[in-house]
């Protein structure tokens, strides 16, 4: 009897020490799972002072850490009044120079390229030289009627216009249509290997090589402002008040303004602190936000 005890116990005591090291294994399962299905969201960080007038776009330069803002100054987004401007506010919230450049009409979407700072302006294209604040070329659109976001990539100048469903394109001095019978389209971004991303009535849709376009997600539609992400995720805005995290078979909305009647027009994108930008338009201030996915 003494022996089977004795064994009876040595049995329980192997069994306790494997039982004791199987919980490390389950508890790295649970972490995995939570990591993966972890809901995206966004933080508030910091607004600007109430005094960027009607700010319509933000654009975020990677490589000076230069923020630039929109401002149509004015209640009507078609008013040719020479009140638009572009701002420079700092990755504070400071706002360091309300009229870097003045003399626009209303100004929206932005790109960079090649030290040029490229700004739809209802009809026209505008582009102004980085280094010395000036207005160095203007292009008049043919049959443009409300030109909006703009996106660049490698020396070529992509923007739309949301009035007559056109992607227009700028490159060597010409301006040439992309792509046409896009309903309200608005937000476009280009990816590394030039694929060209926008949002328009139909949802987010992507052009394929052969120009068509494919719908990728047909629930945010409408959009405003588009980020690409990475790995088939992106952020899209829209002016009401909404801004999304999307892929092609999930959208999670991260935040809803409406309520506070504070817009969300075209956002920016600080990709190495994964910081949104985001214009309010009528509130005119730039709300920073940090994201977490």
């Amino acid at each position: 009897m003494k022996i089977y005890l004795k064994q009876l116990f040595l049995g329980v005591a192997t069994a306790a020490v494997l039982y004791g090291c199987s919980p490390q294994k389950t508890e790295e399962v649970v972490e995995e799972t939570v990591a993966e299905t972890k809901t995206p969201t966004l933080t508030l960080l910091w607004e600007t002072a109430d005094s960027l007038f009607t700010n319509e776009s933000v654009l975020f330069d990677d490589a000076t850490g230069t923020i630039y803002v929109s401002n149509i100054e004015g209640q009507d987004p078609l008013q040719k009044d020479g009140k638009g401007s572009i701002a420079i506010i700092s990755k504070e919230g400071k706002i360091l120079n309300p009229a870097w450049v003045t003399g626009l009409d209303a100004p929206k979407g932005m790109a960079i390229s090649k030290g040029k700072l490229y700004v739809t302006n209802i009809d026209e294209l505008v582009e102004i030289d980085i280094a010395s604040a000036q207005v160095s070329n203007t292009w008049k659109v043919e049959g443009a009627e409300f030109l909006n976001d703009v996106a660049a990539h490698n020396g070529t100048i992509y923007f739309t216009d949301m009035n007559t469903g056109k992607v227009h394109s700028y490159a060597d001095g010409a301006i040439a249509t992309v792509s046409e019978g896009h309903a309200s389209i608005n937000g476009i971004a280009v990816s590394a290997d030039g694929t060209i991303f926008g949002l328009d009535g139909s949802g987010l849709k992507k052009w394929n090589a052969d120009g068509t376009a494919t719908v990728i997600n047909s629930n945010v539609t409408g959009g405003d402002g588009l980020v690409i992400l990475g790995d088939g995720n992106f952020i899209a805005s829209r002016w009401q008040g909404e801004i999304w995290f999307a892929n092609d078979s999930t959208q999670t909305l991260m935040l809803d303004t409406k309520a506070a009647e504070s817009n969300t027009a075209d956002i920016g994108y600080n990709a190495a602190e994964k910081i949104v930008y985001v214009p309010t338009f009528f509130k005119n201030k730039v709300a920073a936000y940090k994201l977490d996915y």
